[in-house]
């Protein structure tokens, strides 16, 4: 039979390990957490379905999303590029969010990087509730390249950080593989 201080010290041994395999889990668990919802951009799938345009890119940030994709040879003017709010709203997939988009007043001239065009705001009503989502369009020749901008709160300073991310490597090389050779 085994003596008090053996069953102590097995006991003890026994709680330090469950422990250690208790932390070993959680800390599993959090780094996976931190990857999809911690602070910064984090990939996630493309949501919208199939059309005559390939897949763009997702990302999130805390409860602002981004969705951008190339529309090659889409741009009505290749000289001027896009300069009037009908054609932001023709093109920025909006109406994939919500067909009843309602424009906040008048669009703004934008650049992302090197590439002009234009910006507007609309309200939107989703499965989330009403959100707020920016529409922006640059063109490169006769090339588009739209994105989305969307959140509950999407003040200004919300979207200057959504597009300063759009001027990120992250995205910029991934937008210059899709616009090669064009």
């Amino acid at each position: 039979m085994l003596n008090r201080r053996t069953l102590i010290s097995a006991s003890l041994a026994a709680v330090l390990l469950l422990g250690l395999v208790g932390l070993a889990d959680f800390a599993h668990w959090y780094k996976s957490w931190m990857a999809e919802f911690g602070p910064g951009w984090h990939a996630m799938a493309w949501p919208f379905p199939r059309d005559g345009w390939d897949e763009g890119r997702a990302w999130r940030n805390g409860d602002t999303e981004v969705y951008i994709r190339p529309k090659l040879g889409f741009c009505s003017n290749c000289e001027t590029g896009v300069v009037d709010d009908s054609e932001v709203d023709r093109v920025t997939d909006i109406d994939l969010l919500d067909e009843r988009f309602q424009p906040l007043g008048g669009g703004e001239r934008i650049h992302i990087t090197d590439l002009p065009g234009r910006a507007r705001l609309y309200r939107i009503v989703t499965a989330k509730g009403p959100l707020t989502a920016e529409g922006i369009a640059v063109s490169l020749n006769c090339d588009l390249v739209v994105a989305i901008v969307v959140g509950k709160h999407l003040d200004s300073d919300a979207r200057k950080e959504a597009q300063h991310f759009l001027e990120s490597n992250t995205v910029q090389v991934w937008v210059n593989r899709q616009l090669e050779g064009r």
